[in-house]
């Protein structure tokens, strides 16, 4: 059993997959909603699926960091990404990419083994049949490369 519980986790797991929603609706809009325009989005859509409030809070710090920091974190996934570009990789694939990466950088009460893992179940629901091993890969390149750094 891990640190998280059965019900966080699973509330976790659909915020992840929420948040993963969200993000893939707005890859490539530009400009990104922000501030107040991406806190009335989340509340239309959080209203309209009917998410749970303690789903609610863990997926829209998702969303918002990951747009937020979307710049720096395609650059660490590209770091990690032999030969690839973000602007190359599939749609579902990068969004995972980033938003595991700023899920890592910024719950660190959540092992990073528990967000790969999340990532990588992410990517066999959504992805293609390449896509948790090329998640994966990524993934734990960066966890091993962040944990060794300190």
């Amino acid at each position: 059993m891990t640190s998280e519980t059965k019900p966080r986790h699973h509330s976790r797991h659909h915020a992840r997959e929420i948040a993963l929603q969200i993000l893939y609706r707005y890859d490539g809009e530009t400009p990104t909603p922000s501030g107040l325009a991406l806190a009335d989005d989340l509340k239309k859509h959080f209203e309209h699926f009917q998410v749970t409030e303690g789903v609610r809070e863990f997926a829209a710090e998702l969303v918002a960091g990951t747009l937020k920091n979307s710049t720096e974190l395609d650059l660490e996934i590209e770091k990690y990404a032999n030969n690839w570009k973000i602007a190359r990789m599939a749609l579902i694939d990068r969004n995972l990419l980033r938003m595991a990466i700023f899920e890592m950088g910024r719950f660190k009460e959540i092992p990073a083994a528990i967000t790969i893992d999340e990532a990588v179940e992410l990517a066999k629901q959504f992805g293609t049949a390449d896509t948790s091993s090329f998640v994966n890969a990524i993934l734990d390149s960066y966890r091993k490369t962040t944990q060794a750094a300190g």
